[in-house]
């Protein structure tokens, strides 16, 4: 991401969580704080640079739609930009709850953006330490606009600056009051396509090398046709050209086989990896809308082993 400048795909993200949990039944995830995030500004400019941007998305559908404003942004965002983000957070949040009750004790949320967990699972402040790691642009936004909202700040939540492209130090986490014999539940959501590989396994390497047995982490990543298929109405390619316009870039995808080794050199085993496929069938089967799984977007949730 361009320095000094707040991340445009983390604002987006939210839009399109905002726009689910108010316009789409059923829910495939309820983000209801995130659109108390954005102003009323950004969802009137976004929406009208999504609508007069339709012949880029598609040619055709606004001829099917007649020019309607308010449809041309439901396709548009159910097409392009929701289904990924909703299905990775459900994922992620079931995986993350169910790792709660199983004793662990901090979240830590690499690439936060505008992530609310925080302000919907209230009950668990007593329970997990959260730590949101990210760029300090996107990070002093966030905060600006927790304010803005009136969202207190809980003491059990805690910021990090990062820059994902440079060496990671766990004291950054420490400082901020890690605590490295605890378990620990890591999401590095819709990040792993802007880190060159090496520089992806290297941070898997340095974040599992500070916690115990048993810690685990959830992630999404493009598969090696990424950069070549083009997806129901163009909207992997869609995908690919928006981030480098927005000025961030997409650079790295990975086969199967390539994620297991990374992670087995990382000390870990898979614990569920879910295709295009096995996304859709879990999330978006019988919807009579146009949510459907990204083509070449996997989810991963991998533990670190006892050896």
């Amino acid at each position: 991401m361009k320095t000094g400048k707040a991340s445009v795909t983390s604002l987006v993200s939210a839009f399109s969580r905002a726009y689910h949990s108010e316009f789409d039944r059923p829910l495939i995830f309820d983000d209801y704080i995130a659109k108390n995030l954005i102003s009323q500004q950004e969802k009137s400019m976004i929406k009208e640079n999504m609508v007069q941007g339709i012949q880029f998305f598609n040619k055709e559908i606004a001829d099917k739609l007649d020019y309607n404003a308010d449809k041309l942004l439901k396709w548009i965002t159910q097409i392009q930009l929701s289904p990924t983000p909703l299905a990775r957070a459900a994922f992620c949040e079931t995986a993350l709850l169910h790792e709660v009750f199983l004793d662990a004790k901090q979240y830590v949320i690499l690439g936060a953006g505008l992530d609310t967990f925080c302000f919907r699972h209230t009950h668990l402040k007593n329970k997990l330490q959260i730590f949101e790691l990210d760029y300090p642009a996107t990070q002093g936004n966030k905060i600006d606009r927790l304010h803005e909202a009136e969202l207190e700040i809980p003491d059990h939540l805690h910021f990090v600056q990062i820059y994902f492209s440079e060496e990671f130090s766990d004291n950054l986490l420490v400082n901020a009051g890690f605590d490295r014999s605890k378990k620990t539940f890591f999401s590095l959501l819709g990040v792993s396509y802007y880190l060159m590989k090496e520089q992806f396994a290297h941070l898997l390497q340095q974040l599992f090398a500070i916690v115990p047995s048993g810690s685990s982490i959830v992630f999404d990543y493009g598969d090696e046709h990424l950069f070549t298929e083009k997806g129901e109405s163009n909207r992997v390619e869609n995908m690919v050209k928006m981030a480098a316009v927005g000025g961030e870039p997409m650079i790295s995808c990975f086969s199967y086989q390539e994620m297991e080794e990374l992670l087995e050199s990382a000390g870990m085993l898979i614990f569920e990896h879910l295709t295009p496929k096995d996304i859709e069938e879990r999330y978006f089967q019988n919807r009579s809308d146009f949510l459907s799984a990204f083509e070449t977007i996997h989810f991963m949730h991998a533990v670190k082993n006892n050896r």
